[in-house]
């Protein structure tokens, strides 16, 4: 990792990183709240990262599994889709391996510019796709996705900016704030300086058995429980709390009405918890929200996306149906127009 991080030393970084009163704040708004609250944002220490590559691996994890198959059995239309000349940019970069199909696929992409709130996972993402991909300009910004930020732009004119957001981490926000992002994205993409005015490639979960989508949440070894945890540890660790493990248990549950998994930390006992000067009580079997995982239909996808003013132009989907990915165009008609129509290998909703 060391080496990485010479690396990206050696490739100008934009840091837009929340600093420790940042945290700390979102931290106190949540635990005052009723009911309590953590961001899922917070996962992504070090550790938290590390355990997430192995959750990806599980049996139960069926999300990045299906995914990687999508990519590589449809990989050729996705990128003739999005067409040559692109800067890319991805919201939330992570290890970069769904990046690295995906820049190997596109014709003569201008430029990369990722987003992500770990500077360490940053590092060792941008690093090894700079050595992979040394044609491509390195743009990295180290920041949350979710706060306004000013992205670089490339020094070469791209055709048009394509916001990627593999996984499924729209379904993390309510619907509020998903629709937010999603408009974020169209305007990124809509000003990044191409010729086209742009748009999304983007990973989506699909409704399917309740019983696939809860054991996706709570594997049999508890590799996501541990992941979990693993906030209270960041928080023990990097804000000076004194969450007790022993005092809370992971619990993941399919709510039908609202369409998402809701994952709770739920204290086993009465307890305090104190932070900050501050003593927060918890009573026993008390549930502590840290994130949604909101999965939708392909109709109701385009329906929602279409409020963000996007339309879905693509959508590659496994055979059962489990994971989409799609691309949504934020262009202007009469130059659209003048794109050939591409295949679809679901038909587009709507």
């Amino acid at each position: 990792m060391s080496h990485d991080i010479q690396a990206l030393r050696r490739i100008h970084v934009d840091d837009h990183h929340h600093d420790r009163d940042g945290i700390l704040r979102d931290v106190l708004r949540g635990l005052g709240a009723t009911p309590k609250r953590l961001s899922s944002k917070y996962f992504y220490d070090a550790r938290g990262s590390a355990l997430f590559e192995r959750i990806c691996e599980l049996p139960e994890y069926y999300l990045t599994r299906v995914e990687l198959a999508i990519m590589r059995d449809h990989i050729g239309a996705i990128a003739n889709a999005l067409g040559p000349d692109v800067r890319l940019v991805e919201y939330g970069s992570g290890s970069g391996l769904k990046t690295r199909m995906l820049l190997r696929s596109l014709a003569a992409p201008v430029a990369y510019v990722p987003v992500e709130i770990s500077r360490i996972t940053l590092a060792g993402s941008v690093a090894a796709l700079g050595r992979e991909f040394p044609a491509i300009e390195m743009l990295p910004v180290c920041a949350d996705f979710t706060q306004p930020i000013t992205l670089p732009r490339a020094t070469r004119a791209p055709r048009q900016t394509v916001v990627y957001f593999p996984g499924s981490t729209l379904g993390n926000f309510e619907p509020d704030d998903a629709l937010r992002l999603l408009r974020e994205m169209r305007n990124e993409a809509g000003q990044g300086g191409g010729i086209l005015s742009g748009g999304v490639l983007i990973g989506v979960d699909l409704v399917k058995e309740r019983m696939a989508m809860e054991a996706a949440y709570n594997d049999a070894a508890g590799v996501t429980a541990e992941f979990t945890l693993n906030l209270l540890v960041r928080l023990n660790h990097e804000l000076g709390a004194d969450f007790n493990l022993a005092g809370f248990r992971h619990r993941a549950r399919w709510h039908p009405l609202a369409g998402r998994i809701e994952t709770h930390l739920v204290s086993g006992r009465e307890q305090d918890v104190h932070l900050s000067g501050r003593t927060f009580h918890f009573a026993a079997g008390e549930p502590m929200l840290v994130e949604y995982s909101c999965k939708y239909t392909l109709d109701g996808f385009a329906r929602f996306a279409a409020r963000a003013g996007l339309h879905v132009a693509g959508v590659w989907t496994d055979p059962g149906q489990q994971f989409s990915v799609q691309w949504l165009t934020c262009g202007r008609d009469e130059v659209r127009a003048a794109i050939p129509p591409m295949p679809f290998d679901t038909p587009a909703p709507g």
